[in-house]
């Protein structure tokens, strides 16, 4: 038996990971602040699907977070053949507006913690049969983003970070690959304030498909979801940088 771990389990695209998953007959281990949510989608599973869940109610913005997790999950003996980072969060508003405090824990659960997973269960995957790894970035990762700077700048590291272990880890057989969806209707755009940017208003993806075209392309070492998304990253590619950032800064007006 070998679980799938997903963190921000409770909500928007980590609960559709978590349903869609659970479908394939999928054991899954839920990981979020929320134990009440969990456990409620755990029990919703396990009744409709016959599935094992483990849930671990975690602050993974806190430094000591991933650890907490990762022992949690080796005390218990589970094999893990899965791993979705998909906890996260944003928040626009300028620099040197938003309180540092909250700036730097983006950083903590948008880059180190999903460094520190990484890096602490990869090697329990290599046992397990197709194991695999997403690292829920965005479209953000593409451009430097005015308004939301710190935001951008974690999604362009988990970009980075992740094509590079594609190619670490592809001999070893683990697939990784990074999810880069555009702006998707989901409980962490109402947490950023984003819901009435520019950005929203030309349009949003439900969780639900951001999900099913992730698992569909987990071998892909990027997947953009959305064909208007990926024509921007294919625009944003060819267009001189001093463009792409503010075309950015207008869309978070």
């Amino acid at each position: 038996m070998s679980y799938t771990v997903i963190t921000g389990a409770s909500a928007g695209i980590g609960s559709e990971f978590a349903k869609q998953l659970a479908e394939t007959g999928q054991d899954l281990i839920l990981v979020a602040r929320r134990k009440d949510k969990l456990e409620e989608l755990a029990k919703t599973l396990q009744a409709e699907q016959g599935i094992n869940v483990v849930c671990f109610a975690v602050d993974l913005a806190d430094p000591k977070g991933s650890e907490i997790l990762a022992t949690e999950i080796s005390t218990n003996n589970l094999a893990i053949n899965g791993l979705i980072n998909n906890a996260g969060f944003g928040d626009r508003g300028g620099f040197i507006d938003l309180p540092l405090e909250r700036q730097m824990q983006m950083i903590q659960l948008n880059v180190t913690t999903l460094v520190e997973l990484t890096h602490r269960l990869a090697p329990n995957m290599r046992q397990q049969v197709k194991p695999f790894i997403i690292n829920v970035a965005s479209t953000a990762a593409f451009q430097a983003g005015p308004n939301m700077a710190i935001y951008y700048a974690t999604k362009a590291f988990v970009l980075s970070f992740s094509e590079a272990l594609h190619e670490e880890l592809r001999p070893q057989g683990i697939a990784v690959s990074a999810l880069c969806p555009g702006p998707t209707l989901s409980e962490f755009a109402e947490q950023a304030n984003i819901t009435d940017s520019n950005l929203f208003k030309a349009g949003a993806m439900t969780s639900a498909e951001v999900a099913k075209q992730a698992l569909a392309n987990r071998n892909s070492a990027i997947v953009v979801t959305g064909i208007k998304n990926q024509v921007g990253v294919l625009f944003g590619k060819v267009s001189p940088r001093f463009m792409t950032r503010k075309i950015a800064g207008w869309l978070q007006a």
